[in-house]
């Protein structure tokens, strides 16, 4: 199982967490498109606390974490 945390405007219509049910070879990039989140949305990947690419994979039992882009000044 892989919890997923989203922040911020990612949380909309989609909660603040969930949980995926992992297979073989699953990335970061099929659970965005599964969330049916456009990538453009997305600008920092966690996986445990440390940033990714969309293409990383995943593994069982493993917190990811999405955040859109941050601005601010």
């Amino acid at each position: 199982m892989i919890k997923v945390k989203l922040f911020a405007t990612l949380r909309k219509n989609l909660g603040k967490e969930l949980d995926f049910e992992y297979r073989d070879g699953l990335t970061i990039q099929d659970v965005i498109d599964e969330l049916g989140v456009d990538n453009d949305k997305v600008s920092i990947m966690l996986i445990n606390g440390v940033h990714h690419k969309a293409d990383a994979l995943l593994k069982d039992n493993v917190e990811l974490h999405l955040f859109p882009p941050v601005g601010g000044g």
